[in-house]
């Protein structure tokens, strides 16, 4: 064996010596690194004993002490070997411990006896498959972190500034020398920073739970029947303050006895307000918005059209993806692009979906689509 870097770390557990010895033969002339265990029991320990995971394990089924299948089960229960990889050694003609392993998720089979080929080939393509997800992944992550960081940087700190820097003029100014409606002005400004800071925080708080799934816990425990939607439609324009700060008539056209589903109240509404939200920054002040529900066949629709610029076809599908805006250098926008996101979060909750149409110039429509249980007969 030459002095190359190994390509890759490779568990082996086996419990025919000959054959575990074999296949490390075979593995480390082709330059992969290769622990090996005869049972489960000591592949555990060795897993255990590594300060880095193996990039594959390679198991019998049939073994001592504990057999691959268990084996497979515990690796599985680890949140740090999750990821790794898993192939299954099989005795020709063992359907019924084939069937198995793919049940539970086993990566790939190689039935004894094994061709040296094809052993190494299916475990190259494992690890180079492993390889692009991890890739992938990671690439996901600095996209992430960019986005967050470039929302941190400014949407973040704009505000903030607002708020120290009124701050900073009450303290410099002395109470007599201060006129009553600058004061009034200064503490407007500290106000609307404070609140443009609270809501950004709670979208991000909200779509991180969306995005984990701990939304869907919280959705569980609050569920119910929803009939009075008077009130949630109520209570998101409450909500949507900026309608009234930029004077934009908000006309209503829902449908009379809409039906009765389970759901959350308090998410229906925010999603509702960030659909009345997003329409009203879109669009110049005055300019009408509406907000409507029907029910048709088994789904209830609420939907918001805005008058406003629009969005280009090719960007319809994207404006639901977390921290996307269309353009956002050349129209510097504010927001995080939190909005849709959490939208379409709300509606996976209750099990329904987004949707969107819109002219450039023209104005946009966004809908959420919710499924309606019909009563059992």
């Amino acid at each position: 064996m030459t002095n190359a870097e190994p390509k890759a770390t490779i568990l082996v557990v086996e419990d025919d010596i000959h054959l575990l010895e074999g296949i490390r033969d075979i593995l480390r002339l082709d330059h992969y690194r290769v622990l090996t265990a005869q049972d489960g029991v000591q592949a555990l320990e060795i897993l255990n004993s590594q300060l880095e995971p193996p990039d594959l394990i390679v198991s019998d089924i049939m073994m001592p002490h504990m057999d691959g299948v268990e084996f497979f089960r515990r690796v599985r229960q680890q949140q740090r070997w999750l990821s790794i990889p898993f192939i299954f050694l099989t005795a020709k003609g063992e359907k019924s411990d084939y069937h198995k392993g793919l049940r539970l998720g086993v990566d790939d089979y190689i039935v004894k006896p094994y061709d040296p080929a094809d052993l190494l080939v299916k475990i190259e393509a494992r690890i180079k498959r492993q390889e692009a997800l991890n890739q992938a992944h990671s690439e996901s992550l600095s996209k992430l972190k960019r986005q967050i960081l470039t929302i941190l940087n400014h949407e973040f700190r704009t505000p903030l500034t607002f708020v120290v820097a009124y701050a900073d003029m009450l303290n410099d100014t002395s109470p007599a020398g201060l006129a009553e409606g600058d004061m009034l002005a200064y503490l407007k400004g500290v106000g609307a920073g404070a609140e443009r800071l609270r809501s950004l925080i709670e979208n991000f708080i909200l779509l991180v739970e969306l995005e984990t799934g701990d939304a869907q816990q919280i959705y569980e425990w609050r569920k119910c029947p929803i009939s009075d939607w008077q009130s949630v439609f109520e209570d998101a324009c409450k909500r949507a303050k900026i309608i009234q700060a930029r004077n934009h008539r908000l006309d209503f056209q829902i449908a009379d006895q809409l039906p009765m589903i389970e759901g959350d109240p308090e998410y229906l509404a925010i999603a509702i307000t960030h659909l009345l939200t997003n329409a009203a920054k879109f669009s110049e002040p005055g300019q009408p918005i509406m907000l409507g529900a029907y029910a048709e066949n088994d789904s209830l629709t609420i939907w918001v059209r805005d008058e406003g610029r629009g969005i280009p076809p090719t960007e319809l599908e994207r404006i639901w993806e977390s921290f996307y805006q269309v353009d956002r250098a050349t129209y510097e926008d504010q927001g995080a692009g939190a909005g849709l996101a959490i939208v379409r979060g709300v509606a996976r909750l209750h099990g329904g979906s987004v949707g969107a149409a819109s002219e450039l110039g023209v104005g946009s429509t966004f809908k959420i689509i919710l499924p309606i249980e019909k009563p059992a007969i």
